[in-house]
């Protein structure tokens, strides 16, 4: 019987320096889940579809030079990138865009699409910045809380840590009300006073699961008073991969990742994933 083939790693393109850049690492990034990498430009005018085509065929070429084990696709979409790439995101398991891009192509600027579909694609979204030279140094970084989505993006990051056999850097990011305690609210008890302790405490619990499911997974959890975006992209800036949930709040009710998603995507210097609960089975 003929093996089930994966479903791809999508990749948006138009020919921006940055659109390259994220077809570069979506390529990469195929090769370690040993999937295949679809390369989607979006034009709104039929005229455009030679340039469209010597424009993929150029990426695809360049994808193939770079890791000959990928298989490589290419297609043309007409109408607006973001509803076709949000449309699209449902066949694959990886969305892959540039930040701020503008090219010979596309009108729309990437900056306004990559954040578009990270908010509201069907599969994780890797938003790529073309400020960097090499991706293949550095932990992976996460932002965890105990919310639903933060829990995704906890997989989600145990994952690719294990693809890329880098280290994983679990991050909780507190803000003391007083001195070394911060009062929250949770459905179970109420409102309560919650310390430093408890909060490395549930991160413990938290990674518990996925260091037993990934063993051979370096950990290094850290639980840091701060401002959420600034804290994890300091700690990303020499990663490989900063990953976060969407719109998280739970019992750490200081990290709210529906801003924190916003914030890292704009102040990055690594890769960003965007991981949504409703992703996870």
């Amino acid at each position: 019987m003929a093996a089930e083939r994966k479903m791809p790693v999508l990749v948006g393109v138009d020919g921006s320096e940055q659109s390259l850049v994220a077809a570069q690492w979506a390529v990469m990034d195929g090769d370690l889940r040993t999937a295949p990498v679809r390369l989607v430009t979006v034009v709104d005018d039929a005229s455009r579809d030679d340039a469209a085509l010597e424009l993929l065929s150029r990426v695809a070429e360049q994808c193939r030079s770079d890791r000959p084990r990928v298989e490589v696709f290419d297609e043309i979409k007409h109408g607006l990138p973001i509803e076709n790439l949000v449309w699209a995101s449902s066949g694959a398991q990886l969305l892959v865009v540039g930040s701020r891009g503008r090219g010979q192509v596309a009108e729309a600027v990437l900056g306004s699409v990559s954040t578009a579909v990270a908010m509201h694609a069907h599969c994780p979204v890797v938003v790529v910045r073309d400020r960097r030279t090499s991706f293949a140094v550095g932990p992976v970084v996460v932002g965890v809380d105990d919310s639903a989505p933060a829990r995704a993006a906890l997989r989600f990051a145990f994952e690719e840590a294990a693809a890329r056999q880098t280290d994983l850097l679990a991050m909780h990011i507190w803000r003391p009300v007083l001195a070394e305690y911060s009062w929250i609210e949770t459905p179970q008890a109420g409102a309560a006073w919650f310390s430093l302790d408890d909060a490395q405490r549930e991160l413990d619990e938290q990674l518990a699961t996925w260091r037993e499911k990934y063993p051979n997974v370096e950990v290094r959890n850290v639980v840091r008073y701060g401002h959420p975006v600034e804290e994890l992209t300091k700690a990303a800036s020499h990663g490989q991969l900063l990953v976060v949930g969407h719109r998280g709040i739970g019992g750490f009710k200081q990290l709210l990742l529906g801003s924190v998603a916003h914030g890292v995507l704009h102040h990055s210097e690594c890769p960003v994933a965007i991981v949504r609960s409703s992703l996870t089975p």
